[in-house]
């Protein structure tokens, strides 16, 4: 066999091997992907996180996989539309926020040469459910300008090993290009809770990962992140997070003054009769948190309705004027306190569920 031929052979069956092994490598990997049950998810996932991040002004940012995946938790601060007048019955803590943390985060310039001035890298909003503890965060981030991350949990947790710890530093590389950013942590109690020696090494690996990484932003003073967390149970964080929040905002049940006046926040932009006394609702709504007292003026509302669609059926040649005519009275309203005062009762007395054996 002559040289040439044996070079030919040679050459034939390398490229064999290197067809195969290109067949066997795509071959794996659609394997791989239809087996996967959420690679579409994640393809749709990349996909928003660039439309997202064209939204936010971020074009020429270079993002890793990981990267894109918490990319699709950014909210962009142009559509929340929620101001420091939709909050009522706060006023002392928007101050305390406006101080310590938005003018130190927005005017950094004015605070440069001073440590104890910089803003703080942990900020935690506690308190009982349904007091405005998120829509505090949301009117912070649009206050200060910064590009919004709210964290979803579910976004770091991945079935293949070591990768979720790779999406739990993606948070903190992406708000670091993003900067100045805010990485918002809603429950946060339901991820970074106390840990114990019954703790899956998953699961730990990510606190220890989320951990590590945040000390490095406490470290770095010309970093512009800042994590901010709401909970309704700040005694099942874990203390070592509690420890990198010293920045701690209690929003509680609004008093008679405050729920007074987030009532009238809720119903400025509805029919109301003049017979409305907001202060006389105010005292018969002790206890009630915003949340309450949102849905207490929706039962109202609905009150209303109900009473058209009644008065229609009997009356058709009228409907269309007591449509327009009906407004939410005292009545309604009163009517609607004692609805949601029942249905609050309820809930506490109900009786817990009995485990099996």
């Amino acid at each position: 066999m002559s040289r040439q031929e044996v070079t030919v052979k040679l050459l034939s069956t390398l490229l064999g091997l290197a067809t195969s092994c290109a067949i066997t490598y795509f071959g794996v990997r659609w394997l791989v992907n239809a087996m996967d049950p959420t690679h579409r998810e994640k393809k749709a996932a990349r996909k928003k996180a660039e439309e997202l991040l064209r939204q936010v002004g971020v074009e020429d940012v270079k993002l890793s996989d990981y990267e894109l995946c918490i990319a699709a938790n950014i909210v962009d601060t142009l559509t929340i539309n929620m101001t420091w007048d939709d909050i009522g019955g706060l006023d002392s803590v928007i101050e305390e926020i406006k101080e310590s943390v938005i003018l130190p985060f927005r005017e950094r310039q004015l605070f440069s040469d001073s440590v104890l001035l910089q803003p703080p890298k942990g900020v935690l909003l506690y308190g009982p459910p349904g007091c405005g503890k998120t829509m505090l965060a949301k009117a912070t981030a649009k206050a200060t300008g910064a590009k919004f991350i709210n964290l979803q949990v579910s976004s770091l947790v991945d079935k293949w090993y070591g990768e979720s710890q790779k999406r739990a530093e993606a948070v903190f590389s992406l708000a670091m290009k993003l900067q100045p950013t805010i990485i918002f942590i809603d429950e946060i109690d339901s991820f970074l809770r106390s840990r114990s020696s019954n703790d899956h090494e998953a699961t730990a690996m990510i606190k220890t990962q989320f951990m590590s990484f945040w000390d490095g932003l406490i470290t770095d003073p010309k970093c512009h992140v800042m994590i901010m967390g709401a909970t309704n149970r700040p005694k099942d964080v874990d203390a070592a997070i509690l420890r990198r929040m010293p920045c701690m905002f209690h929003v509680g049940l609004p008093g008679k003054a405050q729920r007074e006046k987030i009532l009238k926040i809720i119903m400025q932009k509805e029919k109301i009769g003049d017979d409305v006394n907001f202060s006389q609702l105010a005292e018969a709504t002790e206890e009630f948190s915003g949340s309450d007292l949102r849905e207490t003026c929706r039962i109202a509302a609905i009150n209303r309705i109900r009473e058209y669609l009644v008065s229609r059926e009997n009356s058709v040649d009228q409907s269309h004027r007591q449509a327009e005519d009906r407004q939410i009275t005292m009545s309604d309203l009163t009517l609607a306190v004692g609805k949601m005062r029942q249905t609050k009762l309820s809930a506490i007395r109900a009786p817990m569920p009995i485990e099996a054996d």
